[in-house]
């Protein structure tokens, strides 16, 4: 079940690319829009969590709130200002290598060692990962800005994830994530202040209201809300470098969804990368069956 849960918000995940693409608003205000909407949506969940749990009190826990927090508002930030740089089959390519960083972040802040299953199921995701993107990858001077930028933020989501699996003692999901979207709105409400002081004018809001505010709300509650509220859920249940390569699942559903609603046709290489990313994740998630278990009952525990 676990599985199935953690896939449903990878879907929810890989459909931000529809809301991101249909939108014309600066990257940054976007960004903080999502979050806020987000964190203040899911309020309420908070309360009532907070009455389940009257012992917990966030007095020295803030150090593991706000540090996730500014990774996740400069990667959101970081991305989408990246993927304008640089081909799409850059940007993809290098965000996806989030399974190679993943063991390192893992082992530093929670020692959690991959096994060998892992690491053959890892390389068979990333050979997939190289034939979707590695045919179309562009070596050029004026792409290399936005490569280092997508690079950095996929090192951004990495730690992001790592906290994630770091913070899995909190006793409900809501009392880190929501502190988590609203300090990162913040944050990036911080950096949308002090680029518009520098740079200047700047889309705030895109031209056809109507438009933008459904699409900032399909932003805060699909990919936001439900898809990484359950994400950082399944650190609670689920080793890490699992959860990071079912994460891969992101470009298998907006490839499928990119061409439904945007009719984008995914290139022959789409289909032999679907096929090592799904190998990969099968054999790793067949073999870790017992070690979530595990995860589980250490969950329970703390």
């Amino acid at each position: 079940m676990a599985y199935l849960i953690l896939i449903c918000g990878v879907f929810c995940c890989s459909l931000s690319v529809l809301f991101i693409k249909g939108s014309s608003t600066d990257p940054t205000w976007l960004s903080a829009y999502r979050l806020l909407l987000g964190g203040v949506v899911l309020l309420p969940a908070v309360w009532r969590a907070k009455r389940r749990h009257p012992e917990f009190v966030y007095r020295g826990r803030w150090k593991g709130i706000w540090l996730p927090a500014v990774f996740l508002a400069v990667h959101f930030i970081s991305w989408i200002a990246g993927a304008r740089l640089t081909p799409g089959a850059n940007a993809s390519l290098l965000v996806n290598m989030t399974p190679v960083v993943m063991p390192f972040v893992l082992y530093l802040m929670v020692r959690e060692v991959l096994t060998r299953t892992e690491w053959i199921g890892t390389g068979l995701a990333m050979i997939g990962v190289l034939i979707l993107g590695w045919g179309d990858f562009s070596f050029s001077p004026q792409y290399a800005m936005g490569d280092a930028v997508c690079f950095g933020s996929m090192i951004l989501y990495a730690g992001y994830l790592g906290f994630g699996s770091r913070n899995r003692g909190f006793p409900s999901i809501y009392l880190y994530v929501v502190p988590v979207y609203l300090l990162a709105g913040v944050v990036c409400l911080a950096i949308a202040g002090i680029h518009g002081a520098v740079v200047g004018s700047q889309t705030w809001i895109g031209p056809r209201l109507g438009h933008e505010l459904w699409m900032i709300l399909g932003l805060a509650v699909v990919p936001t809300i439900l898809g990484h509220s359950i994400v950082n859920w399944s650190f609670k249940v689920l080793r890490g470098q699992v959860v990071s390569l079912l994460l891969l699942g992101q470009f298998i559903f907006a490839g499928i969804t990119t061409y439904l609603f945007l009719n984008e046709i995914p290139s022959p290489a789409f289909f032999g990368a679907v096929f090592f990313a799904v190998a990969g994740v099968v054999l790793v998630v067949r073999q870790g069956k017992g070690a979530s278990l595990v995860r589980v009952e250490k969950a329970k525990r703390s």
